[in-house]
This record gives C-alpha cells, sequence and structure tokens, in this order.
C-alpha cells in the first residue's frame, strides 16, 4: 500500500500525525509545504492525501485543486486551524474527502484517515468510473421487461395508449420512448399536465384560442394540438380532467377535428394521443367523474408501470444510475453505495416511487461525507428500527410531543397502516409515520373506499388508545391522563372500537 501524505509546516502536527498512523501500520512521508509534495507528485502518488489549508508557498486548496485534476480518485482530507464556513465550503467544493478542523482528536483524525484509506483502495481494486452512455429507462424486473418489449410491438404504430401507474413512476419517461420509437419520432412532443392547469384556462392550452376570444386575448394563440402537430401529444393526469372538457377531447379523437377557443373554422389534428394517470379510470366512470366513451377512446392500448416496490431488485441499478447522472450534473465524482445501504433500500417501501429515489440520490452526492454511502450516511426519514410481521420495513416516529422521552416504533401492519411495536430512541422526525399514512390515505383513495376519514380516524384512535393501555398495564384512568382525554372518553372509545379484549 502506497504511504499516506501529510503535508503541514506545523513540525507538531506532522509528527504527532505520523506516530498516530504508525501505530496503525500505516506508512507515512510528510512535507512542510506545497512546493515540495506538487514536486513529489511528479513521480509517485499517495494512498491518502493530509493537507493543511494555509501554509508559507502555498495554500492546500491550490495542492487540492492540483491533485484533482491529476488523480480525480484519490482522497484529499484538508486540515485548518480556521474553522470558518469560507473554508469548509471551498475544501469541499474542491472535492475533498473531507474537512478536519483543528485542534482535532488524533484517533477521530486516525479513523477518518482509515477511511479515506479504504475508499481508496475499493476505488483502485473496483470502481471504473468511465462515462456510459444514459439510457433512456432502467429495469431489470420482469414487469419492466415486460414495459421493454410492449413499447417495442408499438414502435411501428400510432395508436392512442393509456398509461397508469402510481405517481413517480415515470409514466413520462414512458411515453416519451414511445415516441421516440414510433413513425413520429421526427415530430414534436407535447407534453401537458392537466392537472397542473386552472379548470378556466386549460380549454385554452388544449385548443389554443382566436384574439377576442375573452377578455385578455390580444392575440391568436396555438394550444397543445396544434403545437403537436405530425408528433405525439401526452396527456398527463387525464383522470383529472374536467367534464366538460372530455366532451371536447373525445371529439377530436372521434373526427380528428376541433375549434380553437372564439374560433369557427375546424382545424384538422394529425396528433398522437398518450395519456396517463394514476386513478383508477374505471372506478371514476362508475362514480360518473369520467366518460365511459372517453376511457374506451383512450384505452386502446393500456400499460400499467409497477410501483418501485413492486421491482425492488431494480433499486441497487437504479441507485447507481441517479448517482451518476448526479454527478454528471454537478461535476463531481460519482459516489458509491455499500452492499449494506444498498440491501436496506431495496426493502423500503418508497411511496414516491422512483421520482423519491432520484430526490435521494440528488441528496446524497451532496451531503454523504465519503466517497462511498454507507448505511449511516442515508437520510434520518429513513431510518431502520426493526422488521415485524413479514414486513420489511419498519418506520419510526414520536410518541407524544411535548417532551416525550422515548418514541414508538411503527410497522406497516396488515392493513398498511402504521401500528405500535415497542420504543425507540427519541427525536425521529414526525415525517416518517406522516409519509406512511399520507401513502395509506393514497391506497384508500385509489380504491375507492368510503368514508375515508371515519376509517382512519378508528384506526387512528384505536392505535392511540391500544397503546396507551399498553404502556399503563390496563390502567384506564392513567391512561386517559397521559393522553389528556377524560376517562369517560376512553371507557366510551374501547367500548365502541372494540378493545375489550
Amino acid at each position: 500500500m502506497k504511504p499516506i501524505w501529510i503535508v503541514d509546516d506545523d513540525q507538531s502536527i506532522r509528527w504527532v500525525l505520523e506516530k498516530a498512523l504508525a501505530r496503525e501500520n500505516f506508512a507515512t512521508r510528510s512535507f512542510s509545504g506545497v512546493r515540495d509534495a506538487l514536486t513529489a507528485l511528479e513521480q509517485e502518488s499517495p494512498q491518502v492525501l493530509v493537507s493543511d489549508i494555509r501554509m508559507p508557498g502555498g495554500s492546500g486548496l491550490e495542492l487540492l485543486q492540483t491533485v484533482r485534476d491529476k488523480l480525480p480518485g484519490l482522497p484529499v482530507i484538508i486540515m485548518t486551524a480556521f474553522s470558518d464556513l469560507d473554508s469548509a465550503v471551498a475544501a469541499f467544493q474542491g472535492g475533498a474527502f473531507e474537512y478536519l478542523a483543528k485542534p482535532f482528536d488524533v484517533d477521530k483524525a486516525v479513523e477518518l484517515i482509515r477511511r479515506a484509506v479504504d475508499e481508496s483502495m475499493r476505488g483502485e481494486a473496483a470502481y471504473d468510473n468511465s462515462v456510459t452512455e444514459t439510457p433512456e429507462m432502467l429495469g431489470q424486473a420482469p414487469a419492466m421487461q415486460d414495459m421493454f418489449r410492449a413499447i417495442g410491438r408499438l414502435s411501428h404504430s400510432a395508436a392512442t395508449v393509456l398509461i397508469t401507474g402510481e405517481s413517480g413512476t415515470g409514466k413520462e419517461l414512458v411515453a416519451r420512448a414511445l415516441h421516440r420509437h414510433s413513425p413520429r419520432a421526427n415530430g414534436p412532443f407535447i407534453a401537458l399536465n392537466t392537472a397542473a392547469i386552472p379548470k378556466d384556462l386549460l380549454e385554452s392550452e388544449l385548443f389554443g384560442h382566436e384574439r377576442g376570444a375573452f377578455t385578455g386575448a390580444q392575440a391568436m394563440r396555438q394550444g397543445r394540438f396544434e403545437q403537436a402537430e405530425n408528433g405525439t401529444l401526452f396527456l398527463d393526469e387525464i383522470g383529472d380532467m374536467p367534464f366538460d372538457l372530455q366532451t371536447r377531447l373525445l371529439r377530436v379523437l372521434s373526427d380528428g377535428q376541433f375549434y380553437r377557443v372564439g374560433g369557427h373554422n375546424p382545424l384538422k389534428a394529425n396528433v398522437r394521443v398518450i395519456a396517463a394517470t394514476h386513478q383508477n379510470l374505471e372506478s371514476r366512470v362508475r362514480q360518473g367523474l369520467f366518460r365511459e366513451d372517453l376511457y374506451h377512446r383512450l384505452n386502446v392500448i393500456r400499460l400499467r408501470l409497477p410501483a418501485l416496490r413492486e421491482r425492488s431488485e431494480d433499486i441497487a441499478l437504479l441507485t447507481r444510475h441517479f448517482l451518476q447522472k448526479s454527478a454528471r450534473d454537478l461535476g463531481v465524482e460519482p459516489k458509491r453505495v455499500s452492499e449494506d445501504a444498498l440491501a436496506f433500500l431495496a426493502s423500503l417501501p418508497f411511496p414516491g416511487n422512483v421520482r423519491q429515489l432520484e430526490n435521494l440520490c440528488n441528496w446524497l452526492t451532496v451531503m454523504a461525507p465519503a466517497q462511498t454511502i454507507e448505511r449511516k450516511d442515508l437520510p434520518p426519514d429513513l431510518t431502520p428500527t426493526q422488521e415485524y410481521a413479514g414486513e420489511s420495513t419498519s418506520l419510526t416516529a414520536s410518541a407524544a410531543e411535548g417532551g416525550a422521552s422515548s418514541s414508538a416504533v411503527l410497522a406497516s401492519g396488515p392493513n398498511g397502516l402504521p401500528v405500535a411495536l415497542g420504543s425507540a430512541p427519541a427525536g425521529i422526525p414526525a415525517s416518517i409515520w406522516e409519509n406512511g399514512l399520507r401513502t395509506e390515505v393514497a391506497r384508500l383513495l385509489r380504491e375507492n373506499t368510503a368514508d375515508v376519514m371515519d376509517e382512519l380516524a378508528r384506526r387512528f384512535e384505536a392505535a392511540v388508545i391500544r397503546e396507551a393501555l399498553d404502556f399503563t398495564r390496563g390502567r384506564k384512568v392513567e391512561a386517559a391522563e397521559r393522553l389528556g382525554i377524560g376517562r369517560n372518553t376512553i371507557t366510551r372509545k374501547i367500548q365502541e372500537l372494540h378493545l375489550d379484549a
């Protein structure tokens, strides 16, 4: 193994680090200034470079920049006695492995250097930082392979396609792939989220308007159908389209003609329509919220995108891909993920699906302290606890507000709502159980469950009272006092919720 290089004009610092590293069987080489280190770099390279930031005759940041240019994979630890924000920001912007403020604990400094050595050796042994062409879509799971095959079969077709799937699964990516591999690939791809446009403006967005059609219409404007001529129009969240506009869309799909708002001359639409929704359109048809004839017009070819939890075998592949992409966007070296961290990520439900995973990778690219991301480097919101009833993912949440000394450990129960299991360290963000609750609400809404609010309120009250009774070993009066409710109230709730057992 190559030696650890120490660059510092302070002889005592060099001596302390040399002795401490020697006890750990690390070879070292010391330099009193930047110039000597730069001269040595012409002939050889270290395993890890530890450098002061301010020295006579040269700056540690200048040395860092030179090293990054010549040896981009070499971990560099920047030391400084000036623990200010500018120095820290400059060090990390320059690509430093870590920032070490003086005076430092020698044992912690050695541990940091050991991590940097492990990082360096891992990079030499296994990491290929070659730039590869970014694929359109990724997925090894059978459901994704079926999706790829479907896109291939549709490559010579201009049929209308309906894409279904939860929010964040990548429905627009599928739509773009369908366009890119279709006979209309040379035409425009126009996307419109129908849920993001106010109802009063959506008609004009779709079909355009004539000058003077309404107040503020000072000039003629083309709509998305005209903009997508000879190409593809992607209508996202079609399930949220207002009912009256569904009639106009149906007419375009039926006879290929439309009118601008305020217009009298029909316009021909030579456009392929791809629609997407996270909602259950069959259910909305039954509820009278979506036209059945429009549903059948859109549902010529139907593609369902699986949720990320249904393709957990793709999480490692997607994580590496998003870390590479994020690094390219930021102009930094891509980070790697340990097998332990990947295994944990693969066990998570990811209610936000692929979009949530991509955002997590962006966060890790910026915030993870080392080039190799360990499980402990993941955000607090992903803190694991224990498994329960076969569920691979558990959550933690504050047991009570206002200075509670412990917290309840929650896991997804059979009905999908977090259930109490035991105790966990205090201080876990409430956003964890809130996100779990939002996921359950979304599931109930998708399944058109009746009286969602009452259903969730009953389950919430049952979980809280049951946990309070467990905590007080069945003493109802004490449980009521702990929860801040009356003794008559808890007795009535126990009866209503059938908690007597």
